[in-house]
């Protein structure tokens, strides 16, 4: 990480613990499946970290395997961690045909082109050491016409797309033999997670025989899917929600009525703007000739503050775009350029350090053209976000009868402070294409320019103490 990024998050880190007074510690509670932050990756794509696994890749042939595996994730668990994601979803890691997994082969055997069974679970333990939950595909359907199910047990399928097959979902062996595949795949490994995928035809009274079982072996494993669909899921993508985003964030001056889906408050839907299987939204921002940086911070600050668990497709941090698989799922840039993997660092790390922004009340205050406000808020913390989607400066003046008097709203994105004015309103004021997240607290009409001079003399500190410890964590390393 560089110096001046770690200075930025101490510095926020000083700015809410120091100067408006401690969150609720977030590694110290149990986390829910609202707590959670998902960065969702494909193995092939993302490291390669083993070249003796390499065996017939060409990562110059985007349909081709490139490489990447598990001990691939391991090396890159700091570039996860910093981000400030709980938990990651690598896809689909059975043996298949293709470079995503989800052509299967065999549901009781790990790809080789990712490791073995032992690296897989060393990946799940490392990241478990870091306070990271890791969580697996299973494709029920979509597999490939040579599945050993298919070769050897003459399980009954029907054509899906001329490359793959469909289970007859009514045939009792089917049922039975998919049911036990899923729970040895998931009595086999820690997983905090698993996503059941490409739900074909199986019925809603089957699915929620599985995730009763899948409960009954393991009750705390999150069990979500892709899908929509009645089954007893502990969540599942809100796609009504996914579309008014993008509406929403694609452009400047939009329709942005839809974000009062949000009022619903559920905060378990997972909310995304795109998937491993969709148009990259940055494709979409392309389309439209917009700038992608400016789109995606407004965009990311309402995904990771807006009700819900947010899912960030692996390389949003880099902006990737593409319409359709290979080119959605690019090998990862580690080099490129680190604007948003910051941007998204600092929203992790105040999602994280804040019961309101993660299971709060949520009240939309106003929402008309791309002009957003809103507030999360609990019985500790209050915090309004505003969001200026628009081409022109907005503002929108909030009452002391909603914060309360002797108030102040403090940027923590920006910096900027805004008290109580003679009109006894608080101004809320932005830029065109701009947003930030206010912490409300008590004004005590601090010196700011003492308060300034005082926080950088702590930063400054830390980021010695931080240099230092990272020095020594590497020189470790060198000696082991």
């Amino acid at each position: 990480m560089k110096l001046n990024r770690w200075f930025g998050i101490i510095a926020s880190a000083v700015l809410l613990l120091s100067v408006i007074y401690p969150l609720n510690g977030f590694a110290k509670e149990k986390r829910t499946l609202q707590d959670e932050s998902i960065y969702d990756l494909l193995v092939d794509r993302f490291n390669n970290g083993d070249y003796k696994n390499d065996i017939d890749v060409d990562p110059k042939t985007p349909s081709m395997f490139s490489g990447g595996d598990f001990a691939g994730i391991i090396d890159k668990l700091e570039y996860i961690s910093e981000m400030g994601f709980t938990m990651i979803s690598i896809g689909s890691v059975f043996s298949s045909e293709t470079y995503d997994g989800h052509t299967v082969l065999d549901y009781g055997k790990i790809e080789p082109h990712f490791g073995t069974e032992e690296d897989l679970a060393k990946m799940i333990e490392t990241f478990h050491g870091e306070n990271i939950g890791v969580m697996a595909d299973f494709p029920l359907n979509g597999v490939s016409e040579q599945h050993v199910w298919i070769k050897e047990d003459h399980l009954p399928t029907s054509q899906a797309n001329g490359k793959t097959v469909e289970w007859d979902q009514t045939d009792a062996n089917v049922r039975a033999m998919v049911k036990e595949a899923i729970l040895d795949f998931v009595m086999a490994y820690d997983w905090n997670g698993i996503r059941l995928t490409d739900l074909g035809d199986f019925d809603t009274d089957y699915l929620d025989e599985v995730i009763g079982a899948i409960k009954d072996e393991k009750p705390h494993l999150y069990v979500l899917t892709t899908e929509e669909t009645s089954a007893q899921f502990d969540s599942m993508p809100n796609v009504e929600k996914g579309k008014a985003l993008q509406q929403t964030y694609v452009e400047f001056d939009p329709d942005s009525s839809g974000l009062s889906l949000f009022s619903d408050k559920v905060e378990t839907d997972l909310i995304q703007f795109d998937d491993l299987t969709s148009q990259r939204f940055t494709d979409q921002m392309v389309e439209k000739r917009m700038f992608p940086p400016a789109r995606w911070k407004l965009a990311l600050t309402a995904l990771f503050t807006l009700p819900g668990v947010p899912v960030t497709t692996y390389e949003t941090e880099l902006a990737v775009s593409g319409k359709e698989a290979p080119a959605i799922h690019p090998i990862v840039n580690f080099k490129a350029d680190t604007e948003l993997y910051d941007f998204i660092t600092d929203l992790n790390y105040l999602r994280n350090e804040s019961e309101a922004l993660r299971n709060g009340d949520f009240e939309m205050m106003h929402n008309e053209n791309g002009f957003t406000v809103f507030k999360r808020s609990s019985d500790e913390e209050t915090w309004i976000i505003a969001l200026n989607n628009t081409s022109k400066v907005a503002n929108l003046p909030i009452s002391k009868e909603v914060l309360g008097d002797h108030k102040r709203l403090r940027g923590v994105l920006s910096g900027d402070s805004i008290p109580k004015t003679k009109d006894e309103n608080y101004n809320v004021v932005l830029e065109r294409e701009s947003g930030d997240i206010f912490i409300v607290e008590e004004d005590r009409g601090f010196n700011t320019p003492y308060l300034i001079a005082s926080i950088l003399v702590y930063v400054l500190f830390l980021g010695f103490l931080y240099v230092v410890w990272r020095k020594g964590r590497q020189k470790a390393k060198e000696n082991a």
